[in-house]
């Protein structure tokens, strides 16, 4: 789908604070609210937005922990691969899942109330996954940036 400048704008704000009302928003790139009810509603049926959603602090909420995990398989079978897809999406600790390359086959963000829910949650991923070769952890000591916000900047000043 092509952007233009003004989709570039409204989704800058957007994606900084989806709380804005249609007609902040107009305000801000010189459009009626209505028309930027219509640029919203193509963007999301494009799948441009994919959600509107709130970040929540984790700590709020008792998640105290946070981790990367580092899956590696014995083997990269497409089947192995899909399956595991399957599999993470359906465990609410895993917050993000990435399949990469290099030596490391998945990078899970995983939270956890304690290291305690942690081992439980591991155990249940290898115990339920016999493809798993290795998994490494790496225990978030501070979140120092968490964002989803995309660079627009490849459009042309506004």
């Amino acid at each position: 789908m092509e952007l233009d400048r003004i989709d570039a704008r409204l989704l800058d704000l957007l994606q900084r604070n989806n709380r804005l009302r249609s007609e902040e928003l107009g305000a801000k790139i010189g459009l009626s609210a209505s028309g930027v009810q219509r640029r919203l509603k193509r963007l999301r049926s494009k799948g441009v937005i994919e959600a509107d959603v709130s970040i929540i602090s984790p700590k709020a909420i008792g998640r105290n922990v946070t981790v990367l995990v580092l899956i590696s398989f014995e083997r990269g079978r497409t089947d192995i691969v899909d399956r595991f897809k399957r599999a993470i999406c359906k465990m609410s600790e895993v917050m993000s899942g990435f399949y990469v390359t290099g030596q490391t086959d998945f990078v899970l963000l995983v939270t956890a109330n304690d290291m305690e829910d942690y081992e439980h949650f591991t155990r249940r991923l290898v115990r339920d996954n016999p493809d798993i070769m290795r998994f490494e952890t790496m225990v978030v000591l501070d979140r120092v940036k968490a964002s989803f916000t995309l660079p627009m900047a490849s459009f042309a000043c506004w």
